[in-house]
C-alpha cells in the first residue's frame, strides 16, 4: 500500500509540473492569447506582430505621424498593394514580406529587412515621399557649425573632403555659383551663409523635403523606419534601431516603435554575419499581420 500511494504521489507531482510548465510555455510564445491592447500609447494606432524565426516582435505603427509610410507598410504585409516581382519581372498582389530575410544585421546600430530579392538592392516598383517634420526634430534650432567652425555631430562629417561635399557644393548650387570667379565675388556672403547655417538647411541643400503637418520622432532605440538611397526614394526596406541614432534624424521617416520582442531584436543583432553585414545563416521574416 505505501508503494501505490508514493507511486501517486509521484505521478502526481510530475503532472503538476508538466501543467506548470506547460502553462509558462503557452503564456510566454503565444501572443494572441495575451491582452496587447495596453502595449498602445494610442487606442488608435494598429498593433503589427512580425514573426521571424528566431521569434516574434509586436511595434506600434504611427498612422497619424507618416500616414503614407503607416500604410505603405500594411498593404504591402496583407498583400494589397502591387509590387513587382524580382523573378518574373511582372506586378504581382500578395504578401510581400512573408518569407524574406534581414539582409542587413549590424550589432549595435540596427537590423533591416524588406528587400525583394534578398540582398539589398531590387525596389517594389515604386517609391514615395518622406514624411519627416524637421522642425519638430528641432533641426531647424541646430547650427551646422559651432563657433570653432566644428561641424554638428549629426552631420557626421570627419574630412575636408566630407565638408566639402555635404557643406560647400550644396551651398555654391543654392547660391547659383559655378566658376572661381563667382566664388571669389561671393565670399561675403558665403561666409554669412555658413554662419547661419543650421542642420535643416544643409539637409534641405542635398535635397530633403519636409513637411509641417505632421510630428516626427527621433530615431531612439526600438523605432521602426524606412530605409532608403536618399531623398524620397522609400519602397519596401526598413530598418528597426538597437541603439539611439540621432545622426539619421530627418532623413529617415519613423513609423513605429516595438512594443514587445525588443530582446528577439537584440539576439538577432547578435548573430554572426559576412563582411557584408548579412546573417551567415538567414533570419527570415515568416509573416507580417495587424493585430489590431
Amino acid at each position: 500500500m505505501k508503494d501505490i500511494l508514493s507511486n501517486a504521489l509521484i505521478a502526481l507531482l510530475f503532472t503538476a509540473q508538466f501543467l506548470i510548465v506547460q502553462a509558462g510555455f503557452s503564456q510566454d510564445n503565444q501572443p494572441e492569447n495575451q491582452d496587447i491592447s495596453a502595449l498602445r500609447e494610442d487606442p488608435d494606432n494598429p498593433l503589427v506582430e512580425i514573426q521571424t524565426s528566431m521569434g516574434s516582435i509586436i511595434l506600434e505603427l504611427f498612422p497619424k505621424e507618416a500616414p503614407e509610410t503607416v500604410a505603405n507598410f500594411i498593404d504591402l504585409a496583407e498583400g494589397r498593394k502591387s509590387f513587382l516581382d524580382p523573378e518574373s519581372g511582372a506586378l504581382v498582389t500578395r504578401p510581400f514580406y512573408d518569407g524574406l530575410i534581414f539582409h542587413r544585421v549590424i550589432d549595435g546600430f540596427m537590423i533591416q529587412g524588406g528587400s525583394p530579392t534578398g540582398i539589398g538592392n531590387g525596389t517594389p516598383g515604386f517609391s514615395f515621399p518622406d514624411e519627416i517634420n524637421a522642425r519638430s526634430l528641432g533641426l531647424d534650432r541646430m547650427q551646422a557649425l559651432d563657433d570653432e567652425g566644428v561641424p554638428h555631430p549629426f552631420l557626421r562629417i570627419a574630412s575636408q573632403t566630407q565638408f566639402q561635399s555635404v557643406i560647400l557644393e550644396p551651398l555654391y548650387a543654392e547660391l547659383n555659383i559655378s566658376s572661381q570667379e563667382e566664388l571669389e565675388n561671393n565670399i561675403a556672403a558665403i561666409e554669412e551663409r555658413i554662419s547661419n547655417l543650421t542642420v535643416k538647411d544643409v539637409y534641405e541643400n542635398q535635397g530633403y523635403e519636409y513637411t509641417e503637418t505632421l510630428i516626427s520622432r527621433m530615431p531612439v532605440r526600438g523605432v521602426i523606419a524606412m530605409a532608403n538611397s536618399g531623398p524620397n526614394s522609400n519602397g519596401s526596406q526598413f530598418f528597426i534601431n538597437l541603439i539611439d541614432t540621432e545622426w539619421l534624424a530627418g532623413k529617415h521617416t519613423v513609423f513605429g516603435r516595438v512594443r514587445q520582442g525588443m530582446d528577439v531584436l537584440d539576439t538577432i543583432g547578435g548573430t554572426s554575419v559576412d563582411e557584408q553585414d548579412r546573417p551567415l545563416q538567414d533570419v527570415r521574416l515568416i509573416q507580417v499581420k495587424v493585430l489590431q
